[in-house]
């Protein structure tokens, strides 16, 4: 069986990998806020989904499988210099890139200091939740075609990578509000949050370093040191 099929196998039928729409990308601010709560109910039917017989952490292979046994291994292993293929060797960017060595490790030891929270924290994540990668009619649907990245994690990655990807919408702030409203209640939610998206938010500013994006760079920083204040506002 194919990794989409196994995928498709693990999924509720709430779950749409064929979406009808439009790119959720084409939202204004206003229309998401209106339609948020939709969002968010398709994507905890994404963690509500029934693991039993899929061990580990990390995104699948092709055959659906894990490569890690722990959360931190999955976490840190992201970040290893002697991976083979893109990011070999990738620390020389602090040398030749925008990408900021004191900044890059204050923010990876931050992740770090928060893995105990997410540890045993194991759900089908999308990983893709950038709105350019979801469907969605803006009433009814929204639906998630591309699960090339997706895998095993604590759940709060795909709403951190929804934040990562348009700060001003404040995922975490209506997240919360959201589970206040419905009686979901999330243990360590504001460190299990920042620890999947300084996680995320690194590794995305290591890729657009590389890319030499500078304008997506200074973006992701200001994101990035300006969360923890929102999250411990909350």
């Amino acid at each position: 069986m194919g990794k989409d099929n196994i995928i498709k196998s693990m999924l509720s039928e709430k779950v749409s990998m064929t979406p009808n729409g439009f790119v959720a990308d084409q939202l204004n601010p206003e229309q998401f806020v209106d339609c948020h709560e939709l969002f968010f109910d398709k994507i905890f039917e994404i963690h509500s989904s029934d693991i039993t017989g899929v061990e580990g952490y990390g995104e699948f292979n092709e055959e659906c499988k894990t490569e890690y046994g722990t959360c931190r291994e999955f976490l840190i292993d992201t970040f290893a210099e002697d991976k083979e293929g893109y990011w070999y060797n990738w620390k020389e960017m602090f040398e030749t890139t925008v990408l900021e060595r004191e900044f890059f490790e204050k923010y990876l030891q931050e992740m770090k200091d928060r893995i105990p929270d997410c540890e045993g924290k194991r759900y089908l994540v999308y990983n893709n939740t950038f709105f350019i990668n979801m469907i969605t009619d803006g009433k009814t649907t929204v639906g998630f075609p591309d699960w090339s990245r997706s895998g095993i994690c604590d759940f709060l990655l795909d709403f951190a990578i929804m934040d990562l990807n348009k700060p001003y919408l404040h995922i975490p702030e209506l997240l919360f509000e959201y589970c206040k409203k419905r009686g979901i209640v999330i243990p360590n939610f504001k460190e299990r949050f920042l620890c999947m998206a300084y996680y995320k938010g690194i590794d995305t500013l290591r890729w657009h370093a590389s890319i030499d994006d500078t304008e997506s760079c200074t973006s992701i920083m200001k994101s990035i040191s300006e969360l923890k204040d929102r999250i411990y506002a909350l």
